[in-house]
């Protein structure tokens, strides 16, 4: 017994302590250091985190000093394996298991999703061979046809192009600091209409099923890439007149997506822009009711259609044109809810006026706020990921049943007749029966 040795365990803060570690870890020697200090200080897209961080801590808001240095070291990371052209912290969205760390990135070069595009295409074939299966058994049977259901879905709203509307960032997560950071698929139409109708927490699994009503097209990641559109589009706000667009001509264009800094900007006071909400403005355009910035008809494909599905289009009811607000739209015009303001502005200190910073929170997303500073500005988040509601949450209720078939003569089951009406239609067989001998024998004594 004396040989015997207790097995230690090892504390959670030794075992985080060796995967921050790999983060610290430099490739190269120290000869090569001076270069790459070089190096560093001329890449643009590497975001100072710590600055932001610094902002934000003055109103209470953010992450302990460890692990935003952490969040640091890995956006470094990811900028030395991707090709990103820029790179921002976006924020951080709490689960129940893990948390999501979020970078909001623009790659060099947008690709487009081609092997999507080639699933789809060996999708359609199969079903074309199945169809044709089946009118062969039909030919051969020939049997009567069970009345076919004259449902018919809505046409799927196409999602809009990389780089663009709701897609125009790439976003990279990760649970924790050091772990390999994965890209979110982009989103569609139809997971931000979804989205819109349930609330569920986040679980920080990727793969996890969302199960809810009505269900959700797509899994936690595609989840959690509807919430992020949705909060950027509502919370990412600019001091007004920071970002201008670049042609005069593009602020009464509808699709106007483009804007530029502006040279010529000079920044209010602090005490201005706490006052004044119309000194804030939206500089991410919002999203409509059909899940995209920009609205599409989705009757528009009948053209190459043949001529009977072009009439059933002509008698469907054409959707009116949704139109958002335009892009930087003042703040001011956002609605709020019931008795409460959509946003509320406060220095960070009444103390000392002169170096205060003005923070912007949003109350309809708690969780999503804003800083500035002179020429400084950032937006961040840290909360649940889902959105301020007065009320309690309701689910959506099932859709009425439709009908299975039309009603007719052949379908709908007859009413059992009554005893007078069996009766009655015994006599007329027999009379019938009756007219029909004494007629058969009145032609045989002609005979």
């Amino acid at each position: 017994m004396d040989t015997l040795r207790d097995e230690h365990l090892i504390p959670p803060t030794f075992q985080a302590a060796v995967k921050y570690k790999a983060l610290f870890i430099k490739e190269g020697g120290e000869e090569e250091e001076e270069d790459d200090l070089e190096e560093e200080m001329g890449q643009p897209s590497l975001p100072n985190v710590m600055e932001t961080a610094f902002y934000f801590e003055q109103a209470g808001i953010g992450l302990n000093k460890d692990e935003s240095y952490y969040i640091f070291l890995a956006l470094k990371n990811l900028i030395n394996v991707q090709p990103i052209q820029t790179c921002r912290f976006w924020g951080k969205i709490l689960g129940l298991e893990m948390n999501y760390i979020i970078a909001e990135v623009q790659l060099q070069e947008v690709e487009e999703d081609e092997e999507i595009a080639e699933e789809g295409e060996e999708i359609v074939g199969e079903g074309e061979k199945e169809d044709e299966a089946e009118e062969e058994d039909e030919q051969k049977e020939k049997e009567a046809e069970p009345p076919k259901s004259t449902y018919k879905p809505p046409p799927e709203i196409p999602k809009e192009a990389n780089g663009t509307g709701t897609n125009k960032y790439v976003y990279f997560v990760c649970n924790e600091p050091g772990n390999p950071w994965v890209k979110l698929p982009p989103v569609t139409p139809a997971q931000i209409v979804c989205a819109r109708k349930i609330k569920k927490f986040f679980t920080g699994r990727l793969d996890a099923p969302v199960v809810s009503f009505p269900p959700f097209p797509g899994n936690e990641a595609n989840y959690l890439r509807a919430q992020i559109a949705r909060i950027s589009a509502g919370t990412h706000v600019s001091p007004t007149g920071f970002y201008q667009f670049a042609n005069e001509d593009e602020e009464e264009e509808e699709g106007a997506d483009t804007y530029e800094e502006n040279t010529e900007f000079e920044p209010p006071p602090v005490a201005e822009m706490v006052e004044s909400l119309a000194t804030w403005a939206h500089h991410v355009k919002g999203i409509l009711k059909q899940g995209r910035c920009v609205w599409i008809n989705p009757s528009q494909k009948s053209e190459e259609n043949d001529e009977d599905e072009e009439e059933e289009e002509e008698e469907v009811e054409e959707e009116q044109e949704e139109r958002g607000p335009p892009l930087l739209t003042l703040i001011s015009e956002d609605e709020g809810m019931k008795d409460i303001p959509a946003w509320t502005a406060q220095t960070s200190t009444d103390l000392i006026p002169q170096y205060s910073v003005a923070i912007l929170r949003s109350n309809r997303w708690p969780g999503a706020y804003a800083f500035a500073s002179g020429r400084k500005f950032e937006n961040i988040y840290f909360g649940w990921g889902h959105k301020y509601s007065p009320e309690n949450h309701t689910p959506e209720l099932p859709p009425p049943a439709q009908a299975e078939f039309p009603s007719g003569p052949g379908i709908t089951e007859t009413v059992d007749p009554t005893v007078e009406e069996e009766m009655a239609f015994k006599a007329a067989q027999e009379e019938a029966l009756a007219e029909a001998e004494e007629g058969e024998d009145e032609e045989g004594e002609d005979d």
